[in-house]
């Protein structure tokens, strides 16, 4: 084995070592190697990488290392629910066979349940910034021996509107401790907390902001309002593996859900107002092929790590460059490719160039197909052909095809759509 290309060079303790093994995590991602060994040495650390390139072990490994050597508990605060319990089950596969015990704080479960966590003494408390805070409120929680310190996906709590919590945690918590902070890209409101949180951070990029896998094909259509579900139909009769639905609004994806299911494919919606039962029952049965197409408001942009998704749909084109970077990164994860479509109407032209000139690519435009007809409300009929994660669309050809549709030059595209340049 080239000890370089893997976790052996690091710093990372035998017995941690030998857990990867177990799980079979063999080479790092350069997030990783990088931000590892710095982490280890005690050294406050930010993270510049995208979603889905390996944080949670870059940041994981030296928090447990780290607690084994020095007095305390860990905190890691996260945006979401669903990142909350994805991180906490990176902890244990890694940290139970050496009884390691966490406390998971997040809105929509438990509160009683939540306190008898924290009364057994967890050596890492993982949340989301408001139901911290309850519990910092009611007294059920105390931070004054944290001494490691994780902020994941910082530009997205900032985003959310958690600068409040965030800062309240912060004066909770000692001053001595090891901060690491992680995010996607680097405004100033978190390059103020980190010149006002840490102690000269040594700071870690892995691809610049705005960058976008190598390994996902970018597509936009400019479609009509009226033509979006048809569109939505075609495409998804000609991709069969499981596919990511954006809407902008939780109303719009509880209409598309409906109406997906009207075209005859296994659904489930994921936004704000279901339940975190029904969230994690969502996210769940899309992991395990349950449903074929889970559609989303733009909390699953950061809120999910499923390997296997072939296709992302931004039905509604995000307002801010980051959503789409985000989104379109939940496909092409773990070294497979995937496929990025966006419908755009021809008022959003804006929209379209801010995102081109952030991520610095122009987006593809294909020609519109000849579109099904418009499918009832209720006419629902069930897929026939068993859904099997990772199967990959058949090669579709003839008329009304997506694929013989290719893109025209980027210069057409712009002065005969939209205008301007990137």
């Amino acid at each position: 084995m080239d000890t370089k290309q893997s976790f052996y060079h690091l710093g990372i303790a035998p017995r941690l070592l030998e857990i990867l093994d177990k799980l079979q995590f063999v080479t790092p991602t350069p997030i990783q190697q990088k931000s590892i060994p710095v982490a280890l040495e005690g050294k406050d650390v930010i993270g510049i990488a995208q979603t889905g390139t390996g944080k949670t072990l870059a940041f994981g490994i030296p928090m447990i290392q780290r607690l084994a050597q020095v007095k305390g508990k860990g905190l890691v605060i996260l945006p979401t629910r669903e990142l909350a319990l994805q991180v906490d089950e990176s902890y244990q596969k890694i940290g139970r066979s050496i009884g390691l015990r966490t406390a998971v704080l997040i809105g929509g479960a438990s509160i009683s349940n939540q306190v008898h966590m924290i009364r057994r003494r967890p050596h890492v408390v993982i949340g989301t910034p408001g139901r911290i805070i309850d519990h910092l409120h009611q007294k059920s929680l105390d931070l004054r021996d944290v001494s490691v310190l994780v902020l994941d996906e910082a530009d997205r709590m900032l985003d959310m509107g958690f600068a409040p919590q965030i800062n309240e945690i912060l004066r909770s918590i000692p001053k001595e401790r090891q901060t690491m902070l992680f995010s996607a890209t680097m405004p100033d409101d978190i390059v103020r907390i980190a010149s006002r949180q840490m102690k000269l951070p040594v700071r870690v990029e892995i691809a610049p902001t705005g960058a976008t896998a190598d390994n996902v094909e970018q597509e936009l259509y400019v479609v009509s309002k009226d033509q979006k579900d048809r569109l939505l139909d075609k495409i998804l009769s000609e991709y069969h593996g499981s596919v990511l639905v954006f809407t902008r609004t939780k109303y719009g994806a509880k209409r598309v859900c409906r109406r997906v299911r009207t075209m005859g494919h296994s659904s489930a919606e994921l936004h704000s107002e279901r339940s975190l039962a029904q969230r994690k029952e969502a996210l769940e049965g899309f992991k395990r092929g349950v449903y074929r197409v889970l559609v989303a408001t733009d909390i699953a942009a950061r809120g999910i790590d499923v390997t296997g998704i072939e296709l992302v749909i931004n039905y509604d084109i995000p307002e801010h460059p980051e959503d789409y970077v985000h989104r379109i990164g939940r496909t092409g994860r773990a070294g497979m490719t995937g496929t990025a479509i966006s419908f755009a109407t021809r008022e959003q032209g804006s929209v379209v160039r801010d995102i081109e000139k952030f991520v610095r690519v122009a987006l593809p435009v294909s020609r519109l197909p000849e579109l099904p007809p418009e499918r009832l409300q209720g006419a629902f009929e069930p897929s026939r052909q068993p859904f099997r994660r990772g199967s990959r669309r058949p090669s579709v050809v003839g008329r009304g095809s997506l694929r013989p549709h290719r893109r025209r030059p980027f210069q057409q595209r712009h002065h005969s759509i939209f205008g301007g340049q990137v």
